[in-house]
């Protein structure tokens, strides 16, 4: 079925501010109008699935439910090369239950410490992201954005969220956290998954 998003209203499976504002200014040249799951007053589902496609899924069947309406659901993470992946789909638990990036910042940095990776080869790292649609009859589609880079210590800059003052993306001499919403905006991993979406879906 050929289904197109254009002039819908959607629910966004995150209770996520800065996740929100970044949907909220990828989608508004389409007509699209956004409401988070928080504004909603909808709960957080929990995250059983060992990968963002499956905690995707989750979260979007969630929203979808509750509020009769077209979610879509992001799930994204760091996943660093010298971690094995880690902490991937894990990302998020690492900042622990009150939601502390620089905690979970400064883990990262101990474990790249711990491993010896110093050098930017040697920190590598990669931020995925898994997008889900789904429509109140249950039908679902699925788009991947990867944005790579690697991780700088000390953390710079104020804009973004999460892991971004540490994350430099390729070809960029600025860290996520250091660039406008918009620069951000063109290259994120959520931006690429994005552009994906709006190729097939308006």
């Amino acid at each position: 079925m050929n289904r197109k998003l254009s002039g819908e209203t959607i629910v966004i499976a995150t209770h996520n501010k800065g996740k929100l504002e970044e949907f909220v200014q990828l989608l508004a040249p389409y007509g699209v109008t956004a409401k988070s799951a928080g504004a909603l007053g909808l709960p957080e589902p929990e995250e059983t699935e060992t990968t963002f496609r499956g905690n995707a899924l989750i979260k979007a069947e969630s929203a979808c439910k509750a509020s009769g309406l077209i979610a879509i659901a992001d799930d994204s993470g760091l996943c660093v090369d010298a971690l094995d992946g880690a902490p991937g789909v894990y990302t998020a638990d690492w900042a622990g239950p009150s939601r502390d990036w620089t905690q979970a910042m400064r883990l990262v940095e101990e474990k790249l410490q711990a491993a010896k990776a110093t050098t930017p080869a040697q920190r590598k790292a990669q931020f995925k992201c898994t997008l889900c649609v789904m429509w109140p009859d249950g039908e679902t589609r699925y788009f991947e954005g990867v944005a790579p880079g690697h991780l700088t210590w000390p953390p710079r800059g104020t804009l973004g969220h999460g892991y971004d003052p540490m994350f430099v993306p390729d070809g960029q001499p600025l860290t996520f956290a250091e660039m406008t919403h918009d620069a951000k905006n063109r290259i994120s991993h959520r931006a690429l998954a994005l552009e994906k979406l709006i190729r097939e879906l308006f």
